[in-house]
């Protein structure tokens, strides 16, 4: 007899066929998917069985870039682009964070994201380890690992120091099934050229991931050309950062040559739309990269930069802008973004093997969404639904390998008031730090 059965659902499988199954069932044993099918074909023999009638079963949301713990400073900086605005973001980081408040301000975002169905979440912020123990208390999956950033920043490590930590991190996590260990270096701005392939050889070695911020800003990429003679891209190209395992965030300011090269290594990009648009940093031209063939998954990046952590919006605005901004009505898909946050997410993670679709094997990391609100009413595409109609409050129910730890708008696994109080207990000093 298997674990639990959800059945009477839509279930959106997010598998390569895009299968959806109207009157659906999914069966969970020790974890993973057992069998994905009709509900008469499941049946209702389990130890568990959820009538989820009136609801859509769909795999959890992958999120491919976050800074979680900066959620301490959300609203705190406004109305400026980028480069002055990490000015201030990182005088109010080095006056805030230790490990304690880097633990806090990762539980507040991981729990956001995880109330809103989000089950994994490709993090970059100082002290992982912190994120991980918050991603734990909270019962989701994090991306994260050593963090590369030239200069002290605010833990104070240096070079030989980073990498040390770094690779104790995949000592410690790499066989973990609810951590995807790599490395994270913050950008080719902030970490030279040396560092830069030092980090990417050990997430090699180990067979780990890594991530960095790319070409962002129109100011970054003439600071690099500026620097190295080059592109940003084309930089990190040289320097042989590029492969299947690596994830771009942001990647706005691209040329066609460019575009072409990540196609050509199989780098991922992670597109941010809020963060970009908020931080007036332009742009990115995603529709081109689809064309290409360049695979594009979506994050929220930190709520300090676009002040929530809304995967629906990205959604939504990842369907929306570029028809805008190019005049076509079909410039992406709806099909397209739901793999931006299941099946090609889970790939960009190099975890399609265990997460991001509804099929026999993989972990049961899936969500539940209310159908039965006047927003949902009539639905003739549950995957249009999905993308221009659904919101993060219709997250009725989460599970994480099988184990429920959201249900109808609560955290089954941690008190997250007493996270809150202890926030709002560091909001004088945060506003202090960066007061004229």
């Amino acid at each position: 007899m298997v674990d639990l059965i959800l059945r009477n659902a839509v279930v959106v499988t997010a598998d390569a066929e895009r299968r959806v199954i109207r009157d659906g069932a999914v069966a969970v044993e020790g974890g993973r998917i057992a069998r994905v099918g009709t509900a008469e074909e499941i049946g209702a023999e389990a130890r568990s069985v959820v009538d989820a009638g009136g609801m859509l079963l769909m795999p959890g949301l992958i999120n491919t870039h976050c800074h979680a713990a900066d959620s301490l400073f959300r609203g705190l900086v406004e109305d400026l682009p980028l480069e002055p605005w990490l000015r201030k973001v990182w005088k109010a980081e080095a006056a805030t964070l230790d490990p304690r408040t880097v633990r806090l301000g990762a539980t507040l975002g991981l729990a956001e994201l995880l109330l809103g169905g989000v089950t994994t979440v490709m993090d970059m912020f100082w002290h992982p380890r912190e994120t991980v123990a918050a991603a734990r208390d909270l019962g989701m999956r994090v991306s994260t690992g050593g963090i590369f950033f030239d200069g002290p920043g605010i833990d104070g490590l240096g070079p030989a120091e980073r990498m040390a930590q770094a690779g104790a991190f995949f000592d410690d996590f790499a066989d973990a099934p609810d951590v995807l260990a790599g490395c994270f270096p913050h950008g080719s701005y902030t970490v030279g050229p040396e560092h830069l392939a030092e980090s990417k050889a050990l997430a090699a070695a180990r067979g780990g991931l890594f991530c960095t911020h790319a070409a962002e800003t129109r100011a970054e990429r003439a600071d690099i050309e500026t620097r190295y003679g080059a592109s940003v891209i084309r930089h990190l190209d040289a320097l042989g950062l590029l492969d299947a395992r690596t994830v771009l965030a942001h990647c706005v300011w691209l040329d066609e040559e460019e575009i072409a090269i990540l196609a050509r290594t199989g780098a991922t990009v992670s597109h941010n739309p809020l963060s970009n648009l908020k931080l007036a940093s332009g742009i990115a031209p995603v529709p081109a990269m689809l064309a290409a063939g360049v695979r594009v998954t979506l994050g929220t990046d930190g709520a300090i930069s676009g002040n929530d952590l809304d995967m629906w919006l990205a959604m939504r605005l990842a369907a929306v802008l570029h028809k805008g901004a190019t005049l076509d009505a079909g410039a992406v898909a709806t099909g397209q973004v739901l793999d931006m946050v299941t099946r090609d997410a889970a790939t960009a993670l190099d975890a399609a093997d265990r997460i991001g679709a509804l099929e026999p094997g993989k972990f049961a990391d899936m969500i539940l969404i209310d159908l039965g609100r006047a927003h949902a009413v009539p639905l003739f595409d549950p995957l249009t639904h999905l993308v221009y109609s659904c919101a993060r409050s219709d997250v009725r129910r989460v599970y994480v390998g099988g184990v429920e730890v959201v249900r109808d708008g609560a955290l089954l696994l941690h008190d997250i008031e007493a996270t809150l109080d202890a926030v709002r207990d560091l909001v004088p000093a945060i506003a202090a730090s960066v007061a004229p």
